[in-house]
């Protein structure tokens, strides 16, 4: 009897369990769908960059060091035994990652999961229903959000169960041999419960210990999450549809904002980038949702431009209280609102996000912005090799040493959606998107139509016309697949290890560097970090546009000698940037077998011209942009002697017929004509300043430029009652082209040469007559040309130009009203060449606090407003390094001369003709000297 009461107990048990089936059934069919074969997920069509294995591998030390063996879990930030069923979904897709990316093998991998699926399937429920909202990770149980143990649990989170089935349908589609097994488990939940009109919704326990039903996810995580409840065959329709919303102009940017807000749902509609990110490398951006995306990266990227402060906003745990913050774009009414869940407002602890910032940049990789903002977090990992932090402070500029699996969890998936390709992880018919409209009529998203670069740029302009400038109509970047227009990014490998690397250079300066000093290099050498080409080993002229001239490139080695003179970067770092430098140079193609082309697209070094255009064939050669780079590298001989052999065999493979003619620097340039042809025309160099400066640069090469080099008459104009050159007299061209007088040249020859007489004859009323302005109209004068982020794109503050005093000009010679700058490059220098003078000084107070600590020194602010210029360039940085390296030198100048003449180019010279055009006898033109009035160097051997 005993026997069958028992059998008749099961039976009944069975009958309960079938009959509750069948109705969770009767009202959901959940009807599966494998979204991929599971060979495309080792499919590695773009493997990661030994930089990015590093970040790969740097995150994915996170999940290793805080796993729970008992459990299979990890813990949701660092030592801290907690995690809810998003923070599983992250280690999933993780633990998938790193699979793929050969951070860990079938076994472990294998191992990992069979513990972790085991704990998930025999975990306590909340009423037996669905997971809790959190668990303790090394025990499995259900505990409340301080991690202290709750028997009934504290409810289900609805958008969390639709983030770890997404996680679900990628392992069951890479590793098909789990299948039955997440289905079991899915089973088992009762997931219909979160679903209520078409909505999701999750559960909460109110005081009185009833359960409240309350709808979750707002515009942006609610399509994602009913995106992972659909890919299990549940529909949410209401969920998955964009509305209601509205259209929010920040920054010039319509943005999407639910209208459910706190006041009146008590539940946050905050616009952060994660929900975007997520879908885009999860699903692929389709539909409004792309357009969406791209609206909330470009109003962080105007954020940007406006405050100089670099956005990446997100939700992110925190290294202090309250812990957590959403960071947003838009939160409860209010613009770029940091927020607790309750929403109280914690502006103090606003932050970069490194996951954002990863995202961005791999979801748009051809976006500017969004790689100046990963650059920013790239590096930001934990000494201790604990994963990645969460991101910087704005306020601070200080690391936010959260670290958490968040945060390492989406950059491993990132990581994984790059190497295949930037092809989402989930196929995309597996989840359909919505194709409503907005609520709002929304501007269209057209791309923007900028302007090509002048017809004949000056000589010595960098690339001044980026392709892609913003506008006040939103754009939106492709972001699956990559542009198969995109420059082929050429891989360098630098020249060998040199001889007996020297500890540093072999300067001798006066002091170190005073803490606010220090502060100021710092930020200048960022800018090399922040646009520096990995693959390359090239730098960008300016940070918006992915091109260098020789000028730009001879910036870059200036800056890499002051940097490292400065100690603000270690030897080795300088070793291997000058290196990578130096083999680049010698892979670039020369413009008639002759010498370097006027541009170089710093991705594929192949020729563009001013506007970033491909010239397969080149166009031409700039003598100052020649003379820039050599004045670099012989500085690079003498101070850093160990490099001289590989020095001389990049300007040995020149050659230098046509650009020295007859003691005076000429320039080459092509025209097209009405037949199609294309024709170079060599002429003299005319520009007041650079001229003289590249000069003496051949001078140190043994070339006789006598005509080019400081002297004779020059005109002059009548200026604030000062006399200011304008010009050469000369008789070997009548050019008229560019005739304008800044003090960008004179400045740059004055650290590097010094003031011999007849220069400091020039120097001294040039800087006269801005001091003079000065005192006459209150007005701060630092005449330079500049590069901004705008039309006209290049801009020279003149003293002088086409015959008016204190005119600003386009490169194309047209006014530009209301352009004038103040040069953050040119103060810096005259404060370090005239320490003593007043107006200097004024100069320097009116612009030291122009940088941006990640990305480097603004070009300078505008005259009439005193607004920021916003542009970065590598010559405003790199005149800034240098001029802090001339004050610790006690106003030497900073090109030293060299101790042996028996390196392989003078001894080329010694053997006589090349045909290359190389110096008749091997001795330098110039010699440094001193006297009463400081040193510098003169014509003459």
């Amino acid at each position: 009897m005993i026997y069958k009461h028992h059998q008749q107990k099961v039976l009944r048990w069975i009958a309960l369990f079938l009959i509750g089936t069948f109705l969770q059934l009767l009202f959901y069919i959940p009807t599966p769908v494998l979204s991929q074969n599971s060979n495309s997920c080792s499919n590695i069509t773009a493997p990661l960059t030994s930089e990015e294995q590093t970040y790969a591998r740097a995150a994915w030390q996170y999940f290793v060091k805080n796993y729970q063996p008992a459990t299979g879990f990890t813990n949701s930030t660092g030592g801290y035994p907690s995690g809810t069923l998003w923070d599983m979904g992250n280690y999933l897709m993780a633990l998938n990652a790193a699979r793929w990316l050969n951070l860990t093998d079938q076994a472990d991998f294998d191992s990992r999961l069979n513990k972790f699926l085991t704990t998930l399937n025999g975990l306590k429920l909340f009423e037996d229903a669905l997971p809790n909202k959190v668990y303790n990770a090394a025990t499995a149980q259900m505990v409340d959000y301080g991690n202290n143990p709750i028997e009934r649990g504290i409810g289900w989170s609805a958008l969390d169960v639709g983030r770890i089935l997404a996680a679900f349908d990628v392992i069951r589609t890479c590793h098909p041999q789990y299948n039955e097994w997440l289905k079991g488990i899915v089973a088992k939940w009762q997931v219909a419960r979160s679903l209520k009109d078409g909505q999701l919704f999750g559960a909460t326990v109110l005081p009185d210990n009833k359960t409240l039903l309350v709808q979750e996810g707002r515009l942006g995580y609610e399509e994602y999450g009913a995106r992972g409840y659909q890919l299990w065959g549940f529909s949410a329709p209401k969920a998955i549809a964009l509305e209601p919303f509205k259209l929010v102009e920040i920054n010039g940017v319509q943005i999407p904002v639910d209208t459910r807000d706190f006041k009146s749902t008590n539940a946050n509609n905050y616009v952060v980038s994660e929900s975007y990110i997520l879908d885009g490398i999860e699903f692929g951006l389709q539909g409004e949702l792309a357009d969406f995306a791209a609206r909330v990266l470009d109003v962080q990227k105007r954020r940007f431009d406006t405050t100089g402060q670099l956005t990446a906003v997100t939700e992110d745990n925190i290294d202090q209280a309250p812990y957590f913050l959403y960071n947003t774009v838009y939160a409860n009414g209010a613009n770029w609102a940091t927020i607790t869940d309750a929403n109280q407002p914690y502006p103090q602890f606003r932050s970069i996000s490194t996951k954002a910032a990863f995202g961005w940049r791999y979801l748009f990789p051809d976006n500017a912005y969004a790689q100046k903002v990963f650059d920013a977090v790239k590096d930001l990992r934990s000494p201790d090799d604990g994963g990645y932090y969460a991101g910087i402070y704005e306020e601070s500029k200080q690391p936010n040493k959260a670290l958490t699996g968040n945060t390492n969890g989406l950059i491993l998936e990132i990581l994984y959606y790059k190497s295949k390709g930037n092809h989402p992880l989930i196929a995309s018919t597996s989840a359909s998107v919505s194709t409503g409209k907005p609520s709002e009529n929304a501007s269209p998203s057209t791309p923007s139509n900028q302007p090509n670069s002048p017809d004949k740029p000056s000589e010595n302009t960098s690339p001044a016309t980026p392709s892609n400038q913003p506008n006040a109509t939103v754009t939106t970047p492709s972001a699956t697949p990559a542009d198969t227009s995109k420059p082929t990014e050429v891989a360098v490998a630098p020249i060998p290890p040199v001889d007996s690397p020297q500890p540093s250079s072999n300067l001798k300066l006066d002091r170190p560097l005073t803490v606010i000093e220090r502060r100021y290099a710092e930020a200048a050498w960022r800018y090399f970090q922040a646009n520096y080409h990995s693959k390359s080993g090239l730098i960008d002229d300016r940070s918006d546009f992915k091109g260098a001239t020789l000028w730009g490139l001879g910036d870059y080695l200036a800056a890499l000698h002051a940097a490292r003179s400065l100690d603000i970067i270690t030897p080795k770092e300088f070793d291997q940037r000058t290196r990578h430098l130096l083999a680049a140079l010698t892979k670039l193609s020369l413009f008639a077998g002759e010498l370097p082309s006027r541009g170089y697209d710093t991705r594929s070094l192949q020729p563009v011209d001013y506007g970033g255009n491909p010239a397969p064939e080149g166009n031409g050669w700039s003598a100052l942009d020649l003379g820039r780079i050599l004045a670099a590298l012989y500085n690079l001989k003498t101070c850093h002697p160990q490099y001289t052999a590989a020095v001389d065999k990049i300007v040995l493979d020149w050659s230098y017929l046509r650009v020295v003619r007859e003691g005076i620097l000429s320039s080459a340039t092509t025209t097209k004509e009405q037949d199609g042809r294309y024709l170079t025309r060599v002429n003299p160099v005319t520009r007041l300043g650079y001229e003289e400066y590249a000069a003496r640069a051949f001078q140190l090469w043994g070339f006789n430029v006598d005509g080019s080099t400081v002297g004779g008459e020059y005109q002059t104009t009548l200026v604030e009652g000062v006399k200011v050159p304008i010009g050469r007299r000369r008789k070997d061209t009548n050019s008229k082209v560019n005739q304008y007088t800044v003090s960008n040249p004179f400045v740059l020859y004055a650290l590097e040469f010094g003031l011999d007489p007849q220069m400091r004859s020039l120097f001294e009323p040039i800087f006269q007559a801005q001091a003079e302005r000065y005192r006459r109209t209150d007005t701060l004068t630092a005449s330079a040309t500049t590069l901004i982020d705008r039309k006209p794109y290049t801009v020279h503050s003149t003293i002088t130009g086409q015959g008016e005093s204190w005119v600003a000009l386009g490169d194309d010679g047209q006014p530009v009203p209301k352009g004038r700058l103040v040069s953050t490059a040119v103060a810096f220098a005259y404060h370090a060449l005239l320490p003593e003078n007043k107006y200097s000084q004024q100069l320097l107070q009116g612009t030291t606090d122009l940088y941006n600590p990640l990305a480097g020194f603004y070009e300078g602010f505008y005259e009439t407003t005193g607004k920021t210029a916003v542009g970065f360039t590598s010559s405003t940085n790199s005149m800034i390094l240098q001029s802090l390296l001339y004050k610790l030198m006690n106003r030497q100048p900073l090109i030293r001369p060299t101790t042996t003449m028996k390196s392989p180019w003078w001894q080329a010279i010694a053997q006589g003709d090349s045909g290359r055009g190389l110096p008749n006898t091997a001795i330098q033109r110039t010699r440094l000297m001193s006297d009463t009035s400081g040193s510098y160097w003169v014509s003459g051997s």
